[in-house]
């Protein structure tokens, strides 16, 4: 059995796909594109597709990570072509590599977030980034199943800063207003429990400087990865595959791409 990992992104207005949505997309490009995929066992088989950590409804990313077993090898780009072309534009699948090691889902220890914040000086932004940066607790309350839970969002923030530019990417809305002020923030976030998001941020920025966007905050996840504490940098999770896949490049999907008919 084959294990191929792929990066895939929501750009655009697919950031309001629902991961169940994209579970559906994918499932049917996967046929489309006449994956060999392994099964599960049971009266029900569903294709072995395993998540690792998806974004929130109504974000962008361009970092988002699955890992497909299949019966057959193939070669991993040409696979990913396949399966881009087969999915909808927007939900991009940009890389693949094949599974070398073990622990993906371990190795996404923290996010990179870039918030755009139309409407609001980027002074002001800067402001409330030194008052949230300088408290040592910043409690906030989410609505989750079992009712309102009020934790603290400072702690899991390992950094949170102004920049002077976004990051050039697809995931940004057109229709944005352009002819107002916009400051823009770049977020380091753990993963931990409960998981700290950006909106859980956003309403922490609000309680200790009283920030308020006046239109909503538009939020792309840039990167995800094994947090570093030396350097404070997000490393790439797929590293480690390119660079087992660089020492023993003759596997099963190097041979199939070899045999395969031209």
């Amino acid at each position: 059995m084959q294990r191929i990992r792929l990066r895939y992104t929501k750009r655009g207005r697919l950031r309001f796909t629902s991961h169940r949505d994209f579970q559906r997309a994918f499932e049917r490009a996967l046929r489309r594109a006449e994956v060999p995929m392994a099964y599960s066992a049971g009266f029900t088989p569903h294709p072995k597709v395993s998540y690792a950590n998806a974004a929130p409804t109504g974000t962008g990313s361009e970092a988002e990570y699955l890992e497909i077993a299949l019966t057959e090898p193939r070669d991993p780009e040409r696979l990913r072509v396949l399966l881009d072309e087969s999915m909808p534009a927007g939900l991009d699948v940009v890389e693949a590599v094949e599974a070398r090691t073990s622990g993906l889902a371990d190795r996404l220890t923290a996010s990179v977030w870039e918030l755009r914040l139309d409407g609001v000086a980027p002074e002001d932004a800067r402001r409330a980034v030194d008052a949230f940066e300088s408290a040592e607790t910043v409690e906030v309350q989410r609505r989750m199943k079992n009712g309102i839970r009020t934790f603290d969002a400072r702690s899991a923030v390992a950094s949170l800063e102004t920049v002077e530019e976004a990051v050039a990417t697809d995931s940004a809305p057109a229709d944005r207003p352009t002819d107002r002020p916009c400051a823009i923030l770049r977020l380091v976030v753990r993963h931990v429990t409960p998981a700290v998001r950006p909106d859980d941020v956003l309403s922490g920025l609000r309680a200790v400087a009283d920030l308020a966007p006046p239109v909503p905050v538009a939020v792309t996840r840039l990167a995800q990865g094994l947090f570093d504490e030396e350097t404070g940098t997000v490393t790439d999770p797929l590293a480690p595959d390119r660079e087992a896949a660089a020492t023993e490049p003759h596997t099963a999907a190097a041979t199939a791409a070899a045999t395969a008919p031209a």
